[in-house]
């Protein structure tokens, strides 16, 4: 990161990797909620590559390589933050079309859109979102007495609309990223799912609590994201 250059892809997901486990994974375009929360679960994060136009450069509704460069890539080097994005992601495998969008609720008042207490005992206020920090705009928004500001509970974003074209009217903050991972982990735990799965650090594969029997899968199936070879 330096002026006159912009940071390569390759290079910063290896950093990641090295701090956290985190890898960058390039994308053409925006992928569906499934796909891309299953990808979190593997430690995968897939960015867009695009530059916003010079025209509006203090906010994109689509994320471009400055939101995923400046807002996302160093926060995922953080490893509370990083364990906080993997919860979402693990609970994501095997949930219903349903909790999928509940879940990506979830992520966007937290991931995208989240503000974390500078401590316990602290009134004061930090961004951690990516959507936040990636728009200067956006930064005196949240800082400002105008929009709506609620106590980080995923039962309750996991209900909440959300405009993609506009500042947002709310935002939810948490006491600390510990705080947060604990009670996303909870919501998980309460979601009616035929299995839940854990991730192995040592091995990079994740576990499931249960066997699993798969359905006979259509020649247009994919199926959910399973991680690299």
């Amino acid at each position: 990161y330096k002026e006159g250059n912009l940071p390569q892809l390759a290079d910063v997901s290896g950093l990641l990797y090295e701090r956290t486990g985190f890898r960058l994974r390039p994308t053409a375009g925006l992928l569906s909620s499934r796909h891309f929360l299953n990808g979190l679960a593997f430690n995968t994060f897939f960015c867009t590559q695009y530059l916003r136009h010079y025209s509006v450069p203090f906010y994109t509704p689509e994320p471009d390589v400055v939101h995923e460069l400046v807002g996302h890539a160093p926060m995922f080097a953080n490893p509370e933050f990083a364990a906080f994005s993997q919860e979402i992601g693990l609970a994501s495998i095997g949930a219903t079309d349903a909790q999928i969008e509940q879940l990506a609720r979830c992520y966007w008042f937290s991931v995208e859109f989240g503000i974390c207490k500078e401590s316990a005992t602290s009134e004061q206020r930090k961004i951690y979102g990516a959507g936040i920090l990636s728009s200067y705009g956006e930064i005196e928004h949240a800082m400002s007495d105008e929009p709506e500001i609620r106590k980080w509970d995923p039962r309750d974003a996991a209900q909440q609309p959300f405009p993609i074209t506009k500042y947002q009217p709310l935002y939810y903050v948490a006491d600390s990223f510990e705080d947060a991972t604990f009670k996303m982990r909870q919501f998980a735990n309460s979601l009616d799912k035929p299995f839940t799965c854990r991730w192995n650090d040592l091995k990079e594969k994740l576990h499931v609590d249960r066997n699993v029997q798969r359905e006979e899968r259509r020649a247009d199936d994919f199926g959910e994201y399973v991680g690299d070879a």
